[in-house]
């Protein structure tokens, strides 16, 4: 628990400035509290011995203490949510960042819902290490350090008084590891609830298709029931210590009046009870900190355990530089997704020269797919090598070869932003002018002028603004943005009819021109021009009829 904790707060060391002074605030709005405490009870001990001048100061005193303590403490939300949301922001582009290196096929295995829990659930866990323990717990040490420097002249009754806030200081630590159980229950029950939410809707055509919303519903159900009881076992350990809290917090005041009662002097007494008054509400809320102590544990521990998977291929650490051509060249390549599956290829060797433009057949799972993302770098073959330009691409950095290597997938997503920002994916930077070049080569430009809001029309979710076929043009004028001089074409027709697949193979054979093109396909259909034609099988790469 510990050791993630640690890991957790170093990724906020660039808001240290932040998280710093939102400690330096609270500690400042908590001792204006003491402070003006402390004052009314001198004032009333000063009163109650007939030191009537002194009295009046302290009441003077008083009133400027009075204008700040609500000043301070406006100060501290805003400072100390500031630095929090800053920190939570971090982490989150650290894990989407991790993720992103880890994932770069796809989700896979992964349930969408439980990284979504990760990403959103377990990121905002985090924020009681900071708000609901760091910021509260040295506050309260700061108060137990000026309850005891007041005292001190009295040490019996410092004694009596420290012990029980200084108690109450240590249970978080204490109680955390108990609670750490049962917080850690709870964060993987909200995951799977997030999944057994998320999946079904993600998939929601299939899921009604089969009549299956009733059993996704009693799924959710279930899970909801299991987070349900995970939430009461972490509640009722807050609850617990919340109690023990309060009793701590009567103990103080106890021994400061027993001290009293027992011939103590009637001022220090006094003043004691407001000092005690002065912690009530920052040590009072300090064992509940344990149980969100466990539960930022639990959080960080789900966001490590998916950030510190071994990512599919390793950057080298000293990066070649990128050659100045793009041939590509493979030799002996054998490769297989995971150990215990059988290999996608054995031993595959193809030359392809620059300005090639190879039409790839085969049946579906021979490993076409497989060595478009071999070729752009997102997983690595187990022997062999892959050459661009003559140097190994093992010894490139994956953000230099998607420079040369660009590619236009079967499933190419739109997402719910506007055309520009879709199409400006590949290319940050490109002028408006850029963006109609690209549609208007990809044939839709006349199609976005016509919208009413042209490039600012949003896409939809997965494109759902378009058709299909108006959809891929969109997505091929994203690909078009690029200068990647080497084109994969990974089933750009899957699921257009006839009709619009013709059309659009032809504006592909058009604006490919000049670039290497691979060209992923179960069949051709006769207008592709290509100047190889090479079928999978067996894991090799076979010649076939052209």
């Amino acid at each position: 628990m510990t050791a993630d904790l640690l890991r957790i707060l170093g990724l906020w060391r660039a808001r240290r400035g932040w998280l710093a002074a939102g400690l330096g605030v609270t500690i400042l709005s908590a001792l204006i509290g003491a402070a003006l405490l402390a004052l009314a009870g001198q004032a009333v001990a000063d009163a109650l011995g007939g030191a009537a001048v002194a009295a009046a100061v302290s009441f003077f005193l008083l009133k400027p203490l009075i204008g700040l303590r609500p000043a301070a403490r406006w100060a501290e939300r805003m400072v100390s949510h500031a630095a929090t949301f800053r920190a939570l922001a971090d982490t989150r582009v650290w894990f989407f960042r991790r993720l992103a290196e880890r994932l770069p096929a796809g989700i896979g295995l992964r349930r969408s819902g439980d990284l979504l829990g990760r990403l959103v659930a377990d990121v905002e866990a985090l924020d009681g290490l900071y708000l609901k323990v760091m910021v509260p717990v040295a506050a309260a040490l700061a108060l137990v350090l000026v309850v005891v420097a007041l005292l001190a002249g009295h040490p019996l009754l410092a004694a009596a008084v420290a012990l029980p806030l200084a108690l109450a200081l240590a249970l978080p630590f204490l109680l955390a590891p108990g609670a750490a159980r049962a917080a850690a229950e709870a964060a993987a029950a909200q995951g799977r609830l997030r999944a057994a939410a998320v999946d079904p809707l993600i998939g929601i055509e299939d899921t009604l298709a089969a009549n299956a919303e009733g059993r996704a519903g009693a799924a959710l159900a279930e899970e909801t029931r299991k987070l349900g009881r995970a939430q009461r076992r972490l509640a009722g350990r807050a609850a617990l210590a919340g109690a023990a809290g309060t009793v701590l917090g009567q103990a103080a005041l106890l021994a400061a009046l027993a001290w009293g009662l027992g011939g103590g002097a009637p001022g220090m007494t006094v003043l004691a009870l407001f000092l005690v008054l002065a912690t009530a509400e920052t040590v009072g809320v300090l064992p509940r900190a344990g149980t969100a102590l466990a539960a930022a544990a639990a959080g960080a521990r789900r966001l490590l355990e998916a950030a510190d998977a071994p990512p599919p291929l390793t950057e080298p650490a000293q990066p070649a530089d990128l050659p100045t051509g793009h041939a590509i060249r493979i030799e002996g390549l054998c490769f297989a997704w995971e150990p215990d599956r059988p290999p996608v290829f054995d031993g595959l060797d193809l030359d392809l020269p620059e300005g090639t433009r190879l039409a790839l057949l085969g049946p579906s799972g021979i490993g076409k797919s497989s060595l478009a993302a071999l070729l752009l770098k997102l997983a690595a073959p187990q022997a062999g090598r892959i050459t661009l330009g003559g140097t190994d691409l093992a010894s490139l950095a994956a953000e230099d070869v998607r420079r040369r290597i660009a590619c236009l997938s079967q499933d190419a997503r739109l997402f719910d932003d506007s055309i520009a920002a879709n199409l400006r994916i590949a290319a940050p930077l490109a002028p408006e002018a850029a963006l109609w070049r690209a549609l208007d080569r990809a044939g839709i430009g006349t199609l976005v002028r016509a919208l009413p809001e042209g490039l600012e029309t949003r896409c939809g979710e997965g494109g759902a603004r378009f058709s299909g076929g108006q959809a891929r043009r969109l997505a091929l004028a994203r690909v078009l943005l690029s200068a990647a001089p080497v084109l994969i074409l990974d089933e750009p027709t899957a699921g257009l009819d006839a009709e619009t697949e013709r059309a659009f193979l032809e504006t592909l054979e058009e604006v490919t021109a000049g670039r290497t093109v691979i060209l992923i396909a179960h069949r051709l259909t006769g207008v592709e021009r290509t100047t190889r034609i090479i079928r999978l099988a067996g894991g090799r790469a076979l010649p076939a009829a052209g």
